[in-house]
């Protein structure tokens, strides 16, 4: 082989070398590239578990909370329902008493029983006369105790109705935080479904990456 001949084989290998070189490097850039991608991939499904994990948290705390606020809109209803009852009994008891109340007012009887005791203790009386007077007394106390258990119920009934307004606000409150909450789940619950969605196209985006980074390896 001349020396022309040597000096051609010699070039030809340099090139190549070169080319081999360049290949390499080539390939060790894509791979890098490649690696890259995935670990990125890889860490953007991390924080996309992470927040999934977290807007399950919040999803599953706010269900805790809807039923809890059941419980209490339950409590209330038992209670309201118990109120209503109370008031009808009330009135039941009102409509009757009313149906004996005397013709007489309240502060009428009470003077009358006042005047007869001041003169049962202040007025020489017969025996009989004593008697007639007490019984009397006693007819007209009988008379103005309606009076007053009439007072009595009308304010029992004021005080049940003004609970009963109470508690359906209450009810009427604790509805709209249960609302609130329903959403609040239902939002979250949303959200953590786009993020497990997300975490699905990664993974398979990352298999695809490192099937291409063993090839390119």
């Amino acid at each position: 082989m001349s020396n022309n001949e040597k000096r051609v084989n010699f070039e030809e290998l340099r090139q190549k070398l070169t080319a081999l070189k360049e290949e390499k490097k080539r390939i060790d850039s894509e791979a890098r590239e490649l690696a890259w991608k995935r670990d990125e991939i890889n860490s953007r499904i991390k924080r996309l578990k992470a927040e999934a994990l977290e807007l399950k948290r919040l999803r599953d705390e706010a269900n805790a909370e809807v039923k809890r606020i059941k419980e209490q809109k339950n409590k209330i209803k038992m209670e309201r329902a118990r109120k209503i009852e109370e008031i009808k009994k009330i009135q039941t008891e009102i409509k009757n008493l009313m149906a004996k109340k005397p013709k007489k007012e309240a502060t009428v009887l009470q003077k009358e029983i006042k005047a007869m005791e001041w003169k049962i203790q202040t007025t020489p009386l017969s025996l009989q006369e004593e008697k007639q007077l007490v019984e009397k007394v006693k007819q007209l106390e009988t008379q103005l105790n309606i009076h007053i258990k009439i007072e009595q119920l009308n304010q029992k009934k004021l005080e049940l109705t003004a609970e009963l307004r109470a508690l359906e606000a209450r009810a009427k409150s604790l509805h709209e935080k249960m609302m609130k909450e329903v959403d609040k789940s239902r939002k979250t619950h949303e959200e953590m479904l786009k993020r497990l969605e997300e975490v699905r196209n990664l993974k398979k985006e990352a298999e695809n990456v490192h099937k291409m980074f063993l090839q390119a390896i």
